[in-house]
């Protein structure tokens, strides 16, 4: 039988590894359907009906299709609260307050955070892969771009083990997929690991049996094109 939750697109994209590593830790079945971008197949019209703006990941479970990767993920946490970790989104006494603590860095992950850390996993893993040349002036621009992120986050997290306390929450999960892009790097894993807290940070969340996992899905070979 066939899991009821369907995540589309390839585990290598960070969005739909953000969304695999929310259900894992939620432990909710989930099966990876592909989708072929190399052939335009997230710009097919079914498709298109999942994720109006032809982008990975698109989300369906028995009740809905959702799109975007964070709101996918707070889509999980709220519909399968009673399953898994269960304070991915705070502790249901902590209140408005909990969520608020939670949601300020996720939002901070998506503005600050996420376009230079992709900028610069794009030119140093995905152009390869497609067969484009790196551009480095774009790496070294974005890398000065994020060290002023990092520098905030470095603060923040010489004062709580993690960014929305002393829990692991959503607001961690999902910095990990460009995190893991960037650490896996020799040219910029320096940005993590030449900052303490920072560094201390990755090395526990980096171990969570979910993103194991993640990693893992990553690994496996994609079939290879006829």
């Amino acid at each position: 039988m066939s899991a009821p939750v369907t995540v589309y697109g390839p585990a290598i994209s960070p969005a739909v590894a953000r969304v695999a590593a929310c259900l894992l830790e939620k432990d909710v079945p989930f099966q990876l359907q592909p989708v072929d971008m190399s052939k335009g197949e997230h710009k097919s019209p079914s498709f298109l009906k999942l994720q109006p703006f032809g982008q990975v990941p698109a989300f369906k479970d028995h009740l809905t299709t959702v799109f975007e990767s964070r709101a996918i993920c707070r889509y999980i946490c709220d519909q399968y609260s009673d399953r898994g970790n269960r304070t991915l989104l705070g502790r249901e006494e902590d209140g408005a307050v909990g969520r608020a603590a939670i949601e300020q860095w996720i939002e901070s992950e998506a503005q600050a955070f996420n376009p230079p850390s992709l900028a610069i996993a794009f030119q140093l893993t995905f152009a390869p892969l497609m067969g484009r040349a790196t551009d480095m002036a774009v790496v070294e621009q974005n890398q000065a771009k994020l060290a002023k992120v990092l520098d905030v986050y470095e603060q923040r997290l010489a004062e709580s083990q993690y960014f929305a306390g002393d829990e692991f929450t959503l607001a961690d999960l999902v910095h990990m997929p460009n995190t893991e892009l960037l650490a896996s790097k020799p040219n910029t894993a320096g940005l993590i690991t030449e900052r303490k807290n920072l560094s201390r940070w990755w090395d526990e969340i980096s171990g969570r049996p979910s993103w194991k996992k993640v990693v893992e899905l990553q690994s496996v070979p994609r079939p290879s094109k006829s």
